[in-house]
């Protein structure tokens, strides 16, 4: 499976380089209008793990910064590379491992990584009971419904039954035929011993009494580097300005994280979630605000990248190690944390 995974990434890599090549890469896409410069900021899912982001959107710190922000959701990490490879988007919001895949894949105008937001996982797992005394080694000889091969929540949670001496393909079964944002209505529905849900999943399936998260994959992972922005090459070195006051206006969202409590940053962010009472908003943004998931600075450091090539390599997807220094560049959010 993971050969067929390899083989399939590559196909993307070319596919998207070729797509990329007919629209003209290395355009300059950031257009100023109203004396501000639009960006277009493509998303791999629009999750409450993300709340720095939608603080900064909320607070209005990227129209502080002279950006018009145009916010797409990408539906995957897949989708949102091709409209950053295409120029749909400008910046892309992604797991990193995306930009080891098309840089091993051959793409020229390689996506770089500028800026990370989370440094845990975001992901909880959910039994169909309590187990107040939950261990990993309860997953032996159980389904459990998993993520996508080759993206971070599938990895990390590879990553963690390794770590706990479990080996993810003799020791249970992972199902990872259900699309991602529908393996919840699954486990409902009576699929699986165990599923590994994001939020507001996991509560809502505490809510509804069909489950209960008996362990935080961010909490056992230890430190990883989720998910980060990142954009093609060109763009970077053509909108140098304009990805730097991007990079401002997200750490402002990072210090207000930082500065204040749970209720608060919901109270903030619940425009951007309006299918969300207030009571779950406020519990999900604490389940992630007690795990340590943001980042005080958007810097993403070397340690960080090594892991991620890491955890790409003992999930069999990684061809070979690329150099920290060609995807990820920390000038703009060494510039924004001074």
């Amino acid at each position: 499976m993971k050969g067929l995974f390899l083989k399939k990434m590559c196909v993307l890599g070319m596919a998207a380089l070729v797509v990329c090549m007919a629209a003209g890469c290395g355009k300059e896409s950031a257009s100023a209008q109203n004396g501000k410069t639009k960006v277009v900021l493509n998303e791999v899912a629009h999750s409450i793990f993300y709340a720095p982001m939608y603080v900064a959107i909320e607070e209005g710190y990227f129209t502080e910064e002279g950006i018009e922000l145009e916010l797409v959701t990408g539906f995957g990490a897949d989708k949102t590379m091709t409209a950053v490879l295409t120029d749909a988007a400008d910046i892309g919001f992604m797991g990193s491992e995306s930009t080891v895949y098309t840089y091993v894949g051959g793409t020229q105008d390689y996506v770089v990584n500028f800026a990370q937001l989370t440094q845990r996982a975001g992901n909880f797992l959910v039994a169909r009971q309590k187990l107040d005394d939950f261990s990993w080694d309860m997953l032996k000889g159980k389904n459990v419904l998993g993520g996508r091969a080759g993206g971070m929540p599938e990895m990390v949670f590879e990553y963690i039954l390794e770590k706990n001496g479990i080996d993810p393909d003799a020791d249970l079964a992972i199902d990872q035929s259900i699309d991602f944002g529908s393996t919840a209505a699954a486990f409902s529905g009576g699929q699986g011993d165990f599923t590994v849900e994001f939020e507001p999943h996991a509560t809502a399936l505490e809510q509804k009494g069909d489950g209960y998260v008996v362990a935080s994959l961010g909490e056992d992972s230890g430190y990883v580097p989720y998910t980060s922005f990142s954009a093609k090459k060109s763009y970077l070195e053509k909108n140098r300005d304009t990805v730097q006051a991007f990079t401002n206006a997200l750490q402002k969202g990072m210090d207000y994280v930082q500065t204040h409590t749970p209720a608060e940053i919901a109270e903030v962010i619940a425009p951007q979630f309006a299918e969300t009472d207030m009571e779950t908003l406020t519990t999900i943004v604490e389940r992630y605000y007690n795990q340590d998931t943001w980042k005080e600075n958007l810097i993403f450091e070397k340690d960080s990248f090594d892991l991620l090539q890491n955890i790409l390599d003992d999930a069999g997807v990684l061809k070979e190690r690329v150099p920290y220094e060609n995807l990820v560049t920390t000038e703009f959010a060494e510039k924004a944390a001074k």
